[in-house]
């Protein structure tokens, strides 16, 4: 058992979202797994599960990542 216990600490304005307890911090309280984050402000931090709903609707939409099939192709080949 380590002696001293590595924290991160955290820096006035940078705001997180963490995961683990669904609240916003100020600075990292929390290991980086279970926030995200920096957000410039806190009320930037408070939507931060609406912005990844957001940009993952809008990737799963984005073209250039779904690629049509070839012209040809199909499943058995």
């Amino acid at each position: 058992m380590p002696l001293f216990k590595k924290r991160t600490v955290g820096k006035p304005g940078e705001w997180y979202y963490c995961l683990e307890h669904k609240k916003v911090e100020e600075g990292p309280e929390c290991p980086a797994k279970d926030r995200f984050g920096p957000y410039a402000t806190r009320a930037e931090a408070e939507h931060a599960m609406q912005t990844a709903r957001d940009r993952n609707l809008e990737w799963e939409n984005d073209p250039k990542w779904h690629d049509a099939p070839a012209a040809g192709a199909t499943d058995d080949d």
